[in-house]
């Protein structure tokens, strides 16, 4: 009976619009709007800063931070940029210190592991791309052909896979298969409501940014497509890039795209955690 009678008032509101030669308002629908918090799980001690910022000083050495993103949307929706990784082999690798699984670390955040609705990849190092597995619930994203390479042509050849896992690789196809998975196709595609992707930084085959509408405006988090600030203050490229020209491209769009310079965010820089107030241990709100 309710419901008959608020359909018959919502008939009654258009008719009277339209003999009044007035278009009926639709409902309008508020942006969505994140808050941005830069999640540390670990830390690689003494690296190289030549192998993070061309032509950088092969002496100098520094600490750098292992992080995820987490972007709490007003929508109540918890994205996850990047996954982290938790193989044991990697942390003894790579001799990280104060490792904690990104699912627990996020936890930090007030955020459960099941709790993440979703994950967006930029990019498959094993570091970034490694743990998608501890987040139960979360649907996944990454550009169409970074999974395309890196799920067939890369591993055709000996040197055209370096630092992509293959257990990465197959969670992936298992979440593909389970469809989880979401293919993001190409330049400037809004897989979420206030989430952008971009392509060029050329990081690995088709590496990916973000630009995120924050309660600041615009939060560019660039992850791996710009290591530290200095990449930014000297516009050098990354160490490494695929493509030099393509990545410094990509740094020019980023400071048109952030609000502000100090809002486009790096993937390695342990600045990021003194730049920003801090929150929880390890966890440092952006915007």
């Amino acid at each position: 009976m309710r419901a008959a009678i608020v359909a018959a008032m919502v008939a009654m509101s258009v008719g009277l619009a339209a003999s009044q030669g007035r278009t009926p308002q639709q409902p309008t629908t508020a942006p969505v709007v994140y808050e941005v918090y830069a999640i540390r799980y670990g830390t690689i001690p003494g690296f190289s800063l030549a192998s993070l910022v061309a032509g950088g000083d092969r002496s100098q050495r520094l600490d750098i931070p292992l992080m995820v993103w987490l972007l709490k949307g007003s929508d109540g929706r918890a994205v996850l940029v990047d996954s982290g990784f938790y193989r044991e082999n990697l942390v003894q690798q790579w001799k990280v210190q104060d490792f904690t699984r990104p699912s627990d670390a996020v936890a930090r955040a007030g955020v459960k592991p099941e709790d993440v609705t979703d994950i967006i990849l930029t990019h498959m190092h094993w570091d970034h791309a490694g743990g998608t597995t501890l987040f139960p619930r979360a649907r996944v994203w990454i550009q169409k052909a970074e999974y395309s390479y890196y799920t067939g042509d890369a591993w055709q050849g000996k040197t055209t896979h370096g630092g992509i896992e293959p257990e990465d690789v197959i969670a992936l196809v298992r979440l593909n298969v389970d469809g989880r998975l979401g293919l993001i196709d190409g330049d400037g595609q809004k897989p979420l409501a206030g989430i952008a992707c971009y392509t060029g930084g050329r990081h690995t085959y088709a590496s990916q940014y973000l630009v995120v509408t924050s309660k600041s405006g615009r939060t560019v988090i660039a992850s791996d497509n710009v290591y530290l600030y200095e990449n930014l203050e000297k516009h050098a490229a990354i160490a490494g890039a695929l493509d030099v020209a393509s990545n410094l491209a990509a740094q020019d769009r980023m400071r048109t795209q952030a609000s502000n310079p100090n809002l486009i965010v790096p993937g390695h820089d342990p600045a990021v955690f003194t730049r920003f107030p801090t929150v929880a241990p390890g966890v440092v709100r952006i915007d």
